[in-house]
């Protein structure tokens, strides 16, 4: 199966601080593979080097064999923290998105994703009016609104009550089955069982476990991926 993602010997320092070391892994098209890790573990640099943010101290990270160059390669990120503009109203920050994403009509697609997650009644309110929810459901739609190819997902659920974390990654699933490859950075160990064909978990820079998730399981002797984490970690708050 292609690659679509490659780390080969990934190293990115800061001054003396090492903060990934010899990180080398591969993200098959089509896949959803989970990218884990207490937080401060290297995941969000590791990321930013992806994304063209980071240039790495050593080593490389390649998008279909390439540095990442924006605009020219089809990937939606959903950071964890907003980057919204909050003094707009929903559906005229989610139309200027999609025509930026080249879309033919980003008003109907954004019409029908709102209704599908329950935010009908909120295309003309302002962004900074809505609940942290109700945003990272905007967010989340402007992520996937152009299909990109590759969909990076940072804590995607975080915070949602059950209803609505099952909503979204009823979504995330299905923008899996329509073709896209899906990097899913989150703590939610069941989210990871549930979606995820293989999985790597670093821990400060380094990655301790990777592979498949039957592959994880066996490793460990059958324990369950929560299991598995708090071994790594012991009692670090994660």
């Amino acid at each position: 199966m292609k690659n679509i993602i490659e780390a080969k010997h990934l190293g990115i320092s800061f001054g003396d601080k090492n903060v990934i070391e010899d990180l080398s892994f591969e993200v098959r098209k089509g896949e959803i593979f989970g990218f884990l890790g207490s937080n401060g573990s290297g995941k969000t640099t590791t990321i930013r080097a992806l994304l063209g943010l980071y240039q790495p101290s050593r080593g490389s990270i390649l998008i279909n064999g390439k540095i990442f160059a924006a605009g020219a390669e089809p990937v939606g990120y959903l950071p964890e923290e907003r980057g919204l503009y909050k003094k707009e109203t929903v559906l005229d920050v989610m139309v200027y998105f999609g025509r930026l994403k080249g879309m033919d009509n980003p008003l109907k697609w954004s019409l029908d994703y709102l209704n599908r997650v329950g935010l009908s009644d909120k295309p003309k309110e302002r962004i900074d009016h809505l609940s942290s929810g109700q945003q990272q459901k905007v967010q989340l739609g402007i992520t996937i609104m152009n299909n990109p190819e590759l969909l990076i997902l940072d804590e995607p659920t975080k915070g949602f009550d059950p209803v609505n974390r099952k909503l979204l990654m009823d979504i995330i699933d299905e923008r899996h089955r329509a073709g896209a490859t899906i990097i899913l950075i989150t703590h939610y160990m069941d989210e990871v069982e549930r979606l995820c064909d293989r999985a790597l978990l670093l821990k400060d820079g380094v990655a301790k476990v990777y592979g498949t998730i039957a592959a994880i399981k066996k490793q460990f002797g059958g324990q369950s991926l929560d299991e598995i984490f708090v071994k790594i970690y012991g009692s670090e708050d994660a």
